[in-house]
């Protein structure tokens, strides 16, 4: 038997001494018709129907009410509408157009509850009463690069791949909890991989261990998958500091076509190298009232860590009331990449990935796209809602750079599409014969809605 909603009445008064009455039982439907669009796309991609085939179910078929797709398409599908809680399904499930895009029928057949969700989150296996569905993650995340070779239409001269790594702040028991030091809290660790707007890898880690950690192991099968399909383009590795190893560098000289420019963090015997143009921008910059640079080329080995002397490129700039040296290595060659163009146009770049993921204002992938919340206790159910909140991104992605490539919404965020376009109140009528979906005539974003249908 359905459970009839509780009415519930608020009166207003308007300027002309009415009534203003505002009621819940109206005859709009849903809240998310933007669903209409992210069904287009996986019609088009694939990619949650590929995400399912990462998985195994020793379910009985027979006797499953929900299919393996199905929960993986309303559990992304609600990460993408903004219901980052499995609680949030147990209202959203019944949800009209949301029934349209797992392929069940609207109001008759109501989506998975928080319990069935979870148990899709939780690792299980074959003999486990409740729990029959698990990931492969080696397959899951081949799957991610593979999803990005296919994006190109033909083999690109050129590409680079920005590694960062960031917090995820943890406020509970789960496994894997450690303190680190840097960002003073209990935390996870996980390790990003972009190229452009497209995620190649989100890997969860724990607090516990270097930054760097599990990059060499990441290149080794990520550059031969690229290699794989482009065997003319030339790779270049991008990152900070942090990742300023001499494994992951070696590693890389190794390989053909593939570079690097990593960060180089200072000292003082680098700052030493430097000092003379230092001294001379503090000068200029005394004496302009602006911030003065200049870029020198420096051939440079560690005393113990590197195994070999690399190029470093430094910029010995002087801002107002104080001197900001900065440093990078790179195998790049001099000819191709002059010290300057290296710097401001090739390292600085990833300023932008940087924000993707942990920007301080608003990062689409940790906070509008929920990939915060790691709050299982288990670490692999946290690493697959890292998983899931990645493919719900790839909807955002696919909407910038193919449907609304080189216009306006080519540079909204996450939050901003979803506001705009995917959060519209509809009404859905279903008949015999058809399903109509009505939009206000006042919703602003209609050309943009349209488009992208």
């Amino acid at each position: 038997m359905e459970t009839e909603c509780i009415q519930f009445e608020l009166g207003l008064q308007d300027g002309r001494s009415r009534k203003i009455v505002v009621r819940n039982d109206g005859a709009i439907s849903s809240s998310d018709a933007g669903l209409v669009i992210l069904s287009r796309i996986e019609k088009r991609r694939k990619w949650i129907k590929r995400l399912a085939g990462c998985f195994t179910d020793w379910r009985n078929q027979g006797l499953a009410t929900y299919s393996l797709e199905g929960l993986l398409r309303q559990a992304v599908y609600g990460l993408t509408q903004g219901y980052e809680d499995l609680v949030d399904h147990d209202q959203w499930r019944h949800d009209p157009i949301l029934a349209l895009a797992c392929g069940r029928e609207p109001y008759r057949e109501p989506g998975a509850g928080k319990s069935t969700l979870n148990r899709l989150e939780l690792e299980g296996d074959a003999n486990h009463r409740y729990k029959k569905m698990a990931v492969d993650e080696q397959k899951l995340s081949r799957l991610l690069v593979e999803i990005f070779l296919e994006s190109c239409e033909s083999e690109p001269a050129e590409i680079v791949l920005d590694f960062d790594s960031s917090d995820i702040p943890l406020h509970g028991g789960q496994e894997g909890r450690f303190f680190h030091g840097y960002y003073d809290e209990y935390c996870y660790l996980p390790l990003f991989c972009f190229c452009g707007q497209w995620p190649l890898l989100a890997q969860l880690r724990t607090a516990d261990q270097d930054g760097a950690s599990g990059t060499l192991e990441a290149l080794q099968w990520i550059i031969p998958l690229i290699r794989a399909k482009w065997p003319h383009t030339e790779i270049i590795i991008r990152a900070d500091s942090g990742f300023c190893r001499d494994a992951v560098l070696s590693w890389i000289e190794r390989q053909q076509g593939v570079f690097y420019v990593v960060g180089l963090a200072r000292n003082s015997r680098l700052e030493e190298e430097i000092d003379t143009q230092l001294v001379a921008m503090a000068v200029l910059c005394r004496l302009s009232g602006r911030s003065q640079r200049i870029f020198e080329e420096l051939l440079w080995q560690t005393r113990e860590s590197w195994s070999c002397e690399r190029r470093v490129v430094a910029k010995a700039e002087a801002l107002p009331g104080k001197i900001n040296p900065r440093f990078v290595v790179t195998n790049l060659d001099q000819d191709s990449w002059s010290a300057r163009s290296l710097y401001e146009d090739l390292y600085c770049a990833r300023g932008d990935m940087e924000n993707r993921i942990k920007g301080h204002e608003c990062p689409e992938h940790q906070l509008q796209l929920f990939s915060l919340r790691t709050s299982c206790h288990q670490m692999k159910a946290n690493q697959l809602r890292l998983w899931l909140s990645t493919f719900a991104y790839l909807f955002f992605v696919e909407l910038r750079s193919a449907v609304w490539k080189d216009r306006e919404a080519s540079r909204w965020e996450a939050a901003t599409i979803r506001l705009r376009v995917l959060k519209v109140a509809a009404t859905v009528t279903v008949s015999t014969r058809r399903i109509v979906i009505q939009l206000p005539r006042s919703h602003l974003w209609w050309e943009w809605f349209k488009t992208a249908v």
